[in-house]
């Protein structure tokens, strides 16, 4: 019985959904798929990793809601003890582009919550196991705006710069205990979003 499994948050539509797919095919991995709001996507893309010959398992949270992700993540290990959650993509992402000199406050925490808080949300919960059994791959999606800025996007350039820079920190951290850290920083692609 194959008791590996990849949980990719923001996995319904877009790169989140390429991802999972990939992983399912080529390297075999159950997939635990994350996302917020549309069920229609979801399930459109458990049908294809299923045809995988791989499970799916639906998760539907709002990483920004530290609880809801806690709650949910720890009942799935739970009820899934001989489970491994090996590999970790934190792909879910929002934005709520403007001018800084106009932006709402909403506008600006809504984005932070989303990427930054949810980064922390999902991945604090499965570390633990990672590390215990000394293997684990965290992937964070984040984006050229986090490297060298975007004009209109001062929230998502700030969440994602900040996720770039706890992935460094967090990579010095638990390396050793072969448990990886890295950032994947695409630019423009062709996707719902």
């Amino acid at each position: 019985m194959n008791t590996k499994y990849a949980l990719i948050t923001g996995a319904s539509r877009g790169i989140g959904k390429a991802i999972a797919i990939k992983l399912a095919a080529e390297l075999n991995y159950n997939i635990l798929l994350n996302y917020a709001s549309n069920d229609e996507a979801a399930k459109e893309t458990m049908s294809l990793i299923m045809a995988e010959n791989v499970s799916c398992t639906l998760l539907k949270f709002d990483v920004a809601n530290a609880a809801q992700t806690t709650e949910i993540l720890v009942e799935w290990m739970e009820l899934n003890k001989e489970a491994k959650i090996e590999v970790l993509v934190n792909n879910a992402g929002i934005t709520r582009d403007g001018l800084f000199m106009w932006m709402k406050p909403e506008d600006w925490n809504s984005v932070i919550n989303t990427s930054l808080n949810g980064f922390y949300n999902v991945t604090q919960p499965l570390l633990k196991d990672m590390l215990t059994s000394r293997f684990g791959r965290i992937i964070n999606i984040v984006s050229l705006s986090g490297l060298k800025g975007n004009p209109g996007q001062v929230n998502y350039s700030a969440a994602k710069g900040a996720v770039i820079a706890a992935t460094k920190a967090l990579a010095q951290e638990i390396g050793k205990r072969n448990v990886t850290v890295n950032a994947v920083a695409p630019g423009f692609i062709n996707s719902d979003m």
